[in-house]
C-alpha cells in the first residue's frame, strides 16, 4: 500500500468501533497511515498506537467536520440495519443513519477538501430475492427501491447511488472528489459479532435442526482480510498516481469463489457439537415464519422487545442463488483475494 502512505496524512473511518472500521483501521496504522476512528460506540477491543477514536455520530455536521481535519481520504463504514437485531430498527432511524449520514460525509469532504471517499456498500442493494448468477457491475441494476422491503437495503441502495453521483465533485478547494463504492456479500472471520453468534445460539436453541432451500443455492461470503484489502487498494485507486481508475466505479468484492450454503455452514454445526440438519421444510413456510415473526415483531415493538431469529431478507439470501464476479477488481484494483477457511473463524 506504498502509494497510499505518500502524502496521505491521515484517513477518517466511519464506523470504526465496529468489526470491518476498526479492522480496516488496523491495518491503515500497519502500513503507516495515521488513523481518525469515527464511531458513537468505542471499539471493544484495543485502540491501535497511530489511531485516534473520536466519538461521534454520523447525522451530527459538527462532530464529522471537527473529526476529518487535517484526513485526505475518508472510509465510510459506518450503517444501521444490517444484522436481525438492527433490521427492526426504526424506519427513520436506519435512513437517517445510512443516507442523511451519507450525505453529512460527502458535504464534509468537500468542505474539507478530501479528495478521496470509499463506501462500504452491499450486494443488497442489486440483491433483493431475484437470483442472480454471475452478475457483475456493468450488467446487473439497482434492485427497485420501491420493491426493496427492508429499510437497510433501500438506504444502502440510495447512498451507493449519492457516492457515486458525488464523484467529480469539486470540492471547496477547487481539486475534485473522488469516490467509488465496494459491494461486499456477508463478512466473517474471527471475533466476527454478528452474524455468526446469531446463527451459532439460534444452532444451540436447536432452531436451525431444519434445512431448507434448494441444496444448490449459491452465494458469496468474504473474509475480513480480503474485504480490508480491497478497501486499502481502492483508496489506492482513487490516486493520481493509478490514474484515478477507480474513479466513480463500483466494485464487487468476495473470497473468488461461489459456495453452497448449506455445505459452507457445516463447520459451525460440527464444532458446536451438532449433526447437520436433515430435516427438511419447505421454503415457502419459512418464508411465512419469518414474515409472521417480523409483523409480531412491529406490532409488540410498544410492549417488549424480541430479536426475529430469521427475517426475510435472511431466508432470502440462503435460499435463492446470488453470485457475483470479482473481474473488475481483479483487473482495476489488483484485487487479489487469499484463501481462507470458513472453520478456522469458527474457532
Amino acid at each position: 500500500v506504498g502509494l497510499l502512505v505518500n502524502g496521505s496524512r491521515k484517513t477518517m473511518v466511519t464506523g470504526g468501533g465496529g468489526y470491518l472500521g476498526y479492522n480496516l483501521g488496523c491495518a491503515l496504522v500497519r502500513s503507516g497511515i495515521a488513523v481518525v476512528l469515527f464511531d458513537v460506540r468505542k471499539p471493544r477491543w484495543e485502540i491501535p498506537n497511530g489511531a485516534d477514536f473520536f466519538k461521534g455520530d454520523v447525522r451530527d455536521y459538527d462532530a464529522v467536520f471537527k473529526a476529518c481535519e487535517g484526513v485526505d481520504c475518508v472510509f465510510h463504514v459506518a450503517a444501521c440495519g444490517m444484522s436481525g437485531l438492527e433490521q427492526a430498527s426504526t424506519k427513520d432511524q436506519i435512513e437517517s443513519i445510512n443516507v442523511g449520514g451519507t450525505k453529512i460525509i460527502i458535504d464534509a469532504c468537500k468542505q474539507r477538501n478530501i479528495p478521496r471517499l470509499i463506501y462500504t456498500s452491499t450486494v443488497n442493494v442489486v440483491f433483493g430475492g431475484n437470483p442472480i448468477e454471475e452478475g457483475d457491475e456493468e450488467t446487473v441494476p439497482y434492485f427497485p427501491l420501491e420493491k426493496q422491503f427492508n429499510h437497510y437495503s433501500r438506504t444502502k441502495a440510495i447512498a451507493d447511488q449519492m457516492v457515486l453521483a458525488a464523484n467529480g465533485t469539486l470540492l471547496k478547494g477547487g481539486d475534485k472528489l473522488h469516490t467509488c463504492v465496494l459491494r461486499p456479500p456477508g463478512i466473517y472471520g474471527p471475533e466476527e459479532q454478528r452474524h455468526l453468534p446469531r446463527v451459532a445460539v439460534n444452532i444451540q436453541r436447536r432452531l436451525f435442526n431444519f434445512k431448507f432451500g434448494n441444496h444448490k443455492v449459491q452465494m458469496n461470503w468474504v473474509h475480513i482480510g480480503n474485504l480490508v484489502q480491497a478497501h486499502l487498494l481502492a483508496a489506492e485507486a482513487l490516486t493520481s498516481e493509478k490514474g484515478y481508475v477507480a474513479s466513480g466505479q463500483a466494485y464487487y468484492i468476495h473470497d473468488g469463489e461461489n459456495v453452497i450454503f448449506s455445505e459452507w455452514i457445516v463447520p459451525l454445526f460440527e464444532k458446536l457439537g451438532y449433526r447437520k440438519p436433515w430435516i427438511h421444510i419447505p421454503v415457502l413456510l419459512v418464508h411465512i415464519a419469518a414474515t409472521v415473526m417480523e409483523y409480531l415483531h412491529l406490532i409488540l415493538k410498544p410492549f417488549f422487545s424480541f430479536t426475529p431469529f430469521l427475517t426475510r431478507n435472511e431466508v432470502w439470501n440462503v435460499t435463492v442463488t446470488h453470485t457475483f464476479r470479482i473481474d473488475k477488481a481483479r483487473n482495476q484494483l489488483g484485487y487479489k483475494p487469499k484463501k481462507f477457511s470458513f472453520a478456522d473463524s469458527v474457532d
